[in-house]
């Protein structure tokens, strides 16, 4: 054989391995299959405990989440990251499991459910373990007695489906300026923030304080702002003059746009 065709022949080889294990491909993979975990419940069945939390969001009912909520334990809530996500569960394995076999429910991703290493064991929400802290009429759908607290499930990652469009509210002061940005649809999950002041007139990339809460520059008020929102599939939309200039800390804006197919 030529040399040269034997060194390409390699380097294909080589190039076809590193795909197959780079964590891309590996996700792409598995995007759509079913996973491990288990779940339980906090709070009662007004779900009065479930609001505000870890991702900044508030009141979930005004904010278009209502009681399909979930918090993560830290290997799935990926530090704020996983905010907004949606996911299906399946209640399997339990003799608790509603009977059928295909009862599952579809849940937004809102709160955190806290590491506790002082804990010998039934760590929950400990890493590397996967679970879902539900709010209790989540739980209630997949089971028959809310009694036996903790359930194997399996799960898998769901488009979100919101109605109305993508909403931003405002928050700060005279100082400091952010913005909340959620009831996101399709993927969910935001990676990217950029505004665009009217007066400036150009982008500026936004900073993730925590959970889908981003912080800009306090020169944005005063300002009508344009918002530029991208989400983990890569999916990218200008929320074009979305707030007016005589905004206040406190008040949410609804665009007319959304991640969703047309």
């Amino acid at each position: 054989m030529d040399p040269s065709a034997s060194l390409r022949f390699a380097a294909t080889a080589v190039t076809l391995l590193l795909l197959v294990a780079s964590p891309a491909a590996t996700a792409e993979a598995g995007a759509g299959g079913w996973e491990d975990a288990h779940a339980t419940f906090y709070g009662d069945e007004t779900g009065a405990e479930t609001m505000q939390g870890a991702c900044g969001y508030g009141n979930l009912f005004e904010q278009g989440y209502g009681l399909s909520t979930t918090a993560l334990s830290s290997a799935l809530f990926n530090d704020g990251w996983s905010c907004g996500a949606c996911y299906e569960l399946q209640c399997q394995n339990s003799t608790y499991c509603k009977p059928g076999g295909g009862a599952s429910v579809t849940v937004t991703a809102t709160n955190a459910c806290p590491a506790n290493y002082s804990k010998p064991n039934e760590n929950w929400c400990n890493p590397p373990q996967r679970h879902f802290d539900l709010s209790k009429p989540m739980f209630l759908d997949l089971v028959t007695d809310f009694h036996v607290g903790i359930i194997p499930v399996r799960y898998r990652r769901a488009p979100c489906v919101k109605d109305g469009g993508v909403r931003f509210e405002m928050m700060g002061n005279e100082w400091w300026v952010a913005v909340l940005v959620f009831n996101v649809a399709g993927d969910g999950e935001v990676t990217a923030v950029a505004v665009k002041g009217d007066r400036d007139g150009w982008w500026m990339d936004m900073h993730r304080n925590w959970g889908q809460i981003w912080d800009g520059d306090s020169r944005l008020i005063g300002q009508g702002l344009s918002f530029r929102v991208t989400t983990s599939d890569g999916r990218a939309i200008v929320f074009d003059d979305v707030v007016p200039p005589t905004w206040t800390a406190g008040q949410s804006f609804k665009s007319n746009q959304q991640f969703v197919d047309v």
